[in-house]
């Protein structure tokens, strides 16, 4: 995963934005309004992040398109049940953030949005939320993308021959166009018969149908897609042609800007797809950059382990290190990284293949020198330049494109599938007046 992203954009514009809170003014009392295994949601839970979502949308300028409050409401419920499954299973697996971990998130968001930690947290309380919540919403999408990356992203697998495959009959998903797209997602029922075929298809028609008669295409996708991102219109975002969902970006490539697909089938459901627009972007040639070799030593915080006590230890191991002992053997016996076989070595490294804690430490090193304990999202590191070399990254750079495009949709894919088998498997009591049953 690309840590930088993920704290940069995930936490920031999501956790931030959504964290905008207004005061009501109205005193309402609190009740439950769904049941989660043995979990309740209260009103107050639902009203807030009802709150949430319109503030995002008006900032967006799409508050004339929102969905009734009834609609609203019942699309943020179940948005609340599926985060709720997801935290009771993160708890299950034992995954926990301590406020180390927290505090050391928290201010990679800062860094990577170049604030100080006080900018940061006065931008928070402008938003109008505390900072103590905004520390809990962070500290929720923590344990919720841990648990992605234990039950789907590290079980995701992409073979050379894959790769090869691609970069052959895809030449043109290596292209420098990036496209702003949205989209409707009708999700196939379990147990789909000739009736539910013929129920789906309907649906789909009858959406066409709105979108043709001049409704915004953002209202439509709000009161009737099944994407978790239907709030936001089914507004994917800007995406790189080869990095949108499925076969969308077969699609898109011979679509006219501000127009509509008719409903196409996938396995995963029926797709309305409207592109919104479309840009030129960076393009993947052929590049001379320069590699480092390098290896470390990682030692990961825990209830057992404190930052401190890791600190000592690395700079122990450096003394040793210093005083003649090897590196590698250190490595094999201390550090908890999987490249610990291999006596630390993490082979030639790419300007951006580590995060940005990381890769600066290791530039500022000579070949041969090693740092001081160094923090990252990880944990704590020691790390020493074996050599450096420039290397013509043209075709490398294509391969390691074509292998992370298929790698983020099959991880999308199965993150879907996941979800879904995960919200399914939930017992989940609707309490909400109006609520789906």
């Amino acid at each position: 995963m690309d840590m930088n992203r993920f704290f940069s954009k995930a936490f920031f514009s999501a956790a931030l934005a959504c964290s905008a809170l207004a005061q009501a003014n109205v005193t309402e009392v609190d009740r439950i309004v769904a049941i989660v295994n043995s979990e309740a949601i209260t009103s107050s839970q639902l009203r807030d992040r009802v709150i949430r979502v319109q503030q995002n949308l008006q900032k967006q300028g799409q508050m004339v398109q929102m969905p009734s409050l009834e609609v609203l409401e019942r699309q943020v419920l179940e948005q609340l049940v599926i985060e709720q499954v997801q935290l009771q299973q993160a708890r299950e697996n034992a995954i926990r953030v301590d406020d180390a971990m927290l505090d050391r998130a928290i201010n990679i968001i800062a860094g990577n949005n170049k604030f100080t930690l006080d900018q940061l947290r006065a931008a928070v309380t402008r938003d109008g939320t505390s900072w103590e919540r905004y520390r809990e919403e962070v500290r929720k999408d923590l344990m919720v993308n841990r648990l992605r990356e234990i039950e789907v992203d590290n079980k995701v697998a992409v073979s050379d021959a894959e790769v090869a495959n691609f970069i052959k009959n895809h030449p043109e998903a290596l292209s420098n166009m990036e496209y702003r797209v949205a989209h409707i997602l009708l999700r196939i029922p379990e147990k789909l018969d000739e009736q539910k075929v013929k129920a789906l298809q309907s649906r789909a028609e009858r959406i066409l149908s709105r979108l043709r008669d001049g409704e915004e295409f953002t209202k439509v996708a709000a009161d009737s897609s099944d994407a978790p991102d239907k709030a936001q219109g089914g507004d994917l975002g800007w995406l790189e042609r080869a990095r949108l969902p499925g076969f969308y970006a077969d699609v898109v490539g011979n679509l006219p800007v501000g127009e509509v697909t008719p409903p196409l089938r996938s396995a995963g459901g029926v797709h309305i797809i409207k592109l919104l627009e479309k840009r030129e972007g960076k393009s993947i040639a052929a590049q001379a950059v320069e590699q480092t070799h390098a290896r470390h030593i990682l030692l990961k915080t825990s209830t057992i382990l404190s930052d401190a006590e890791a600190q000592a230890r690395l700079r122990a191991l450096r003394e040793r290190i210093v005083n003649g002992a090897d590196f590698s053997e250190l490595a094999k016996a201390s550090s908890v990284d999987a490249s610990a076989a291999r006596g630390g070595d993490i082979g030639w490294v790419n300007p951006g293949d580590t995060v940005p804690e990381f890769e600066k430490v290791m530039n500022a090193l000579a070949p041969n020198q090693i740092s001081d304990p160094v923090q990252t999202p990880f944990g704590w590191h020691l790390i020493q330049v074996l050599e450096r070399r420039k290397q013509d990254m043209g075709e490398e750079l294509r391969r390691n494109a074509a292998r992370n495009i298929l790698r983020q949709r099959k991880a999308e894919d199965a993150h879907d599938e996941w979800l879904r088998q995960l919200r399914d498997s939930a017992y989940v009591e609707y309490k909400l007046e109006n609520a789906d049953e």
